[in-house]
C-alpha cells in the first residue's frame, strides 16, 4: 500500500514540474537570432518588390516596342535622360512662360488646394445635415443628382464669366468638382448611424452639439475621409484639364505649352511626374485615414 502512495506522490511531483521545464525550456523556442529575423524580414521585401518590379518591366518592354513602331515616340532611355536633365534644376525661371516644373507642380498644388479645402469646409457640414434631417436630404436630393454628373470642365466658363480671371476660374472647378464627394459620403455616414446611438442620445437628453461632436463624429470619419480621398483623386485630374484651357503657370498649361512645341518627350515626363503626385496625396490621406479610423480597415 504504502509503494502505491509513493508512486502517486512521485507522479504528482513529475507533474507538478512540468510546467516549469516548459517554460524554462519557452525562451529558448521563442528566442530567434538577429540573421534569421534579418533573412524573414527580406523575404518579405523581396515577395512584395517582385510583382512591383515585374509590373514596371511589362510597362516598359511595351514602351519600347511601340517607340521602336511609333518614332515619334521617344524610348524610355531617351525620356529617363531628358527626365534626370529637367529635375536636377525643377525651380529655374527664365519669365513668364519659362520656368521649372517644379514651379508648375506647386502652381497646381496650391490651386487644388484652395478649392479643395473651400470644398472641405462647405461641403462636410452640409453633409452633416443632410445626413441628420431627412428634410434637407429630400430637398437636397434632387439637386445634387441633377448637378453631381456635369462634367467639372463645364463649369469653367462660369466661372470666368463671374471672376473674370484664369486663375480664380480653375479654383472654382476644383470647388465644385471636390464638393460633391464630400458631400454625399458624409451624408451617407450620418445616415448609417445606428438607431441605438441616437436612441441613448435622446435618453440622456443631449444636446445637438454633443450628438455631433460624441456620437455623430467619431462614427461618419472613415465616411468622410473616404469622401475626401475620392475629391482630392478628381481635384487632380480637373486641374490639369483646366489649366490647358486657361493657361498661366501650371503643370496642365505646361503639358499643353509642350504639346504646341512638339516636344513629346517633356509631355511623358509630366505625365509620370502627375501620376507620382497624385499618387503621394492618394496615399498620404489612405495613411491619415488608417491614424483616425478607430480600428476600421481603410484600404
Amino acid at each position: 500500500m504504502s509503494a502505491v502512495l509513493d508512486s502517486i506522490e512521485a507522479s504528482r511531483k513529475d507533474e507538478s514540474a512540468m510546467p516549469a521545464q516548459a517554460v524554462a525550456m519557452e525562451p529558448a523556442v521563442l528566442k530567434r537570432s538577429p540573421l534569421a529575423w534579418l533573412g524573414e524580414k527580406a523575404t518579405a521585401l523581396v515577395k512584395a518588390l517582385i510583382p512591383v518590379v515585374l509590373g514596371a518591366v511589362v510597362m516598359t518592354v511595351l514602351w519600347a516596342l511601340i517607340a521602336h513602331f511609333i518614332p515619334q515616340i521617344p524610348t524610355p532611355l531617351v525620356t529617363w535622360i531628358e527626365a534626370v536633365r529637367i529635375f536636377s534644376d525643377p525651380f529655374y525661371r527664365n519669365g513668364p512662360n519659362d520656368q521649372g516644373i517644379g514651379w508648375n507642380l506647386l502652381s497646381s498644388l496650391g490651386r487644388v488646394g484652395l478649392g479643395f479645402g473651400l470644398a472641405a469646409v462647405i461641403g462636410i457640414p452640409l453633409g452633416f445635415l443632410i445626413g441628420r434631417f431627412s428634410f434637407l436630404d429630400k430637398m437636397s436630393s434632387p439637386v445634387i443628382s441633377l448637378l453631381r454628373p456635369v462634367s467639372p470642365l463645364a463649369w469653367l466658363p462660369l466661372g470666368l464669366l463671374m471672376f473674370k480671371a484664369a486663375n480664380p476660374a480653375a479654383i472654382w472647378a476644383i470647388f465644385i468638382c471636390s464638393i460633391w464627394p464630400m458631400i454625399i459620403n458624409t451624408a451617407v455616414g450620418v445616415q448609417r448611424v445606428p438607431q441605438d446611438y441616437m436612441n441613448v442620445a435622446r435618453v440622456l437628453n443631449l444636446s445637438e452639439w454633443k450628438i455631433v461632436t460624441k456620437i455623430l463624429f467619431p462614427a461618419v470619419l472613415p465616411y468622410t475621409l473616404t469622401g475626401v480621398r475620392l475629391a482630392i483623386g478628381t481635384a487632380w485630374l480637373v486641374i490639369v484639364a483646366a489649366e490647358m484651357l486657361t493657361g498661366g503657370v501650371g503643370i496642365g498649361f505646361w503639358v499643353w505649352d509642350e504639346w504646341n512645341n512638339l516636344n513629346v518627350t517633356h509631355i511623358i515626363i509630366a505625365i509620370f511626374a502627375i501620376g507620382i503626385v497624385g499618387l503621394l496625396l492618394e496615399q498620404a490621406l489612405i495613411a491619415l485615414a488608417r491614424a483616425v479610423s478607430f480600428g476600421n480597415d481603410i484600404t
